[in-house]
């Protein structure tokens, strides 16, 4: 007797769930999974391209171990050239609202406790943050319709104001989201840092794990599946802001990859930053798995990207080290600092499917198109239908026409990097690259202040032809002043279109970039 009954409920419960389904794959569901500070190099996956613009494999990509990072890029298309701002806070808030940093002037890491703009740094930056009368991306898509989930680091702003809170910026449900960027651990039996010294970072939200041995990444894993189970019962389409802390230091094993790594003859914390590699990787796939378990994958979405260049303990922050054979590594000025991966797929590719025909992304392609994390906020309003506010700015342009494999030659092919604080890797300078060629300004070389500022061939100036050296190893200012005014002059003109604000001198006077 108890059969018939099951299968009657379970009956009922298809027909009710159903049309709830089929109302949320009217629109697609979004999964951004946002990773902290992973450069381009810190996996399995290829995404530097050879002459021919064909994928070439480089030491790196044989250390790391990310199979469901390999999957993912196998579904879709993969950037070789996808930009952030070189630290956290400048472009979480870029994806929040779609501007470039130079606009929304968070330019620094946001310190949750104290004002760290720098000794000269530009007194009129952002250090509060978002605040809940910001226009941001859930908060659009909240209002289309969508359930908004923030999942993991949030770093929007300080302890005590509003941004230090994903509920005040438009997201139905935050899990894990607080004011700092770093955990305080990610052991269980450290209890995510509640309770030690580094309780200043406690990880929220997360009590039922507590002196467990769940690592922080399972952790926000499991607690993000049940915020997806919950939603497609609702029959509600998604986005879902899943960021996790990895691979953030600080530089805790994770016990369930450690055993992969002793012998490479990497330094502890080096093998450490691989495991928290392979844990997030690891939660990538689950969460694939998921989405498929749910029968929602072909409706939805997946954007992968790091929020800026790598921090992986291996070599000094200008040298070719960590995102070897690019230089530099995170808070930088060279391409390691700067350049992320990025891969946007349909988590189960289906060419049948209505959503997936609106937007027919390749399978297994690496484009060499440059574009920048301002660029998902319009690509992603407009894939959802949803409405942006026609007083919003919006610096970044849709990558629609690249998702599907185009030469989108209208999509812009600059980017603005700028960092008028000290006291971090690189200090006090603006990026711009444009094309084939970039720029770089030091607003304060080490002759003029004191600290830890480099001493640079060029002065103030550097100058690099990415085409003919991809990997930054030649300063051309010296030898074409030409071309070195014409990209200081856009740059110039670049950040005062983006109203920006500048570090000062001892007197207070703004250090505007000069030409050469």
């Amino acid at each position: 007797m108890q059969r018939p009954v099951k299968a009657f409920a379970s009956l009922l419960i298809l027909t009710f769930l159903l049309p709830a389904v089929q109302l949320s794959a009217e629109r697609p569901n979004i999964l951004v999974f946002l990773i902290d500070d992973m450069g381009v190099m810190d996996t399995s996956v290829p995404f530097l391209m050879d002459q021919s613009g064909a994928p070439k494999r480089y030491p790196l990509n044989d250390y790391y171990r990310t199979p469901s990072m390999e999957r993912l890029a196998k579904q879709g298309i993969r950037f070789n050239q996808f930009y952030a701002m070189s630290v956290c806070s400048p472009t979480r808030i870029s994806i929040m609202t779609g501007q470039n940093a130079a606009r929304h002037r968070a330019t620094n890491w946001i310190n949750p406790s104290n004002n760290n703009r720098g000794t000269f740094g530009a007194p009129e930056w952002n250090w509060e943050g978002l605040k809940k009368s910001d226009v941001t991306l859930p908060g659009v898509l909240n209002k289309a319709g969508y359930k908004t989930i923030h999942i993991g680091k949030a770093h929007f702003g300080p302890k005590g104001y509003e941004g230090s809170e994903p509920l005040n910026l438009g997201f139905d449900v935050n899990v894990a989201g607080a004011a700092f960027g770093a955990p305080g651990s990610y052991y269980a039996e450290k209890n995510y840092g509640w309770g030690t010294k580094r309780e200043h970072h406690a990880v929220p939200h997360l009590e039922k794990y507590h002196g467990s041995d769940t690592f922080l990444s399972e952790a926000l894993t499991i607690e993000a599946k049940k915020q997806l189970t919950e939603t497609v019962e609702q029959g509600t389409p998604f986005y879902m802001y899943f960021a996790h802390y990895a691979v953030h230091g600080p530089f805790e094993s994770d016990p369930r990859f450690a055993s992969n790594y002793e012998d490479t003859g990497k330094p502890k914390n080096a093998q450490a930053f691989a495991t928290l590699i392979e844990g997030m990787d690891k939660s990538l796939g689950d969460m694939l798995d998921h989405l498929e378990k749910l029968g929602v994958a072909e409706d939805t979405l997946v954007l992968f990207l790091g929020d800026n260049g790598s921090d992986a303990p291996l070599g000094h922050q200008h040298a070719v080290a960590c995102a070897a054979p690019l230089r530099g590594k995170k808070g930088a000025h060279y391409e390691g600092g700067m350049r992320v991966p990025f891969i946007a797929a349909w988590a189960k590719p289906n060419a049948s499917n209505k959503l997936q025909q609106s937007l027919q992304i390749p399978e297994g392609v690496l484009v060499d198109q440059i574009a920048n994390v301002t660029d998902v906020y319009p690509t992603i309003v407009g894939l959802t239908g949803a409405k942006s506010p026609a007083d919003h700015v919006v610096d970044g342009k849709s990558m629609t026409n690249i998702l599907q494999g185009a030469d989108d030659k209208s999509h812009p092919q600059q980017f603005l990097m700028h960092y008028p604080h000290g006291k971090h890797r690189s200090n006090y300078f603006t990026t711009y690259r444009d094309g084939n060629w970039k720029v770089i300004y030091h607003a304060l070389p080490l002759e003029k202040t004191t600290g830890n500022f480099l001493q640079f061939e060029g002065g103030n100036y550097e100058l690099f032809n990415l085409a003919n050296d991809a990997f930054e190893s030649t300063n051309l200012a010296k030898k074409e002043p030409a071309q070195l005014r014409r990209m200081m002059e856009k740059m110039i003109a670049s950040l005062e279109a983006h109203e920006a604000v500048y570090p000062v001198d001892k007197a207070g006077n703004e250090l505007r970039p000069k030409l050469p």
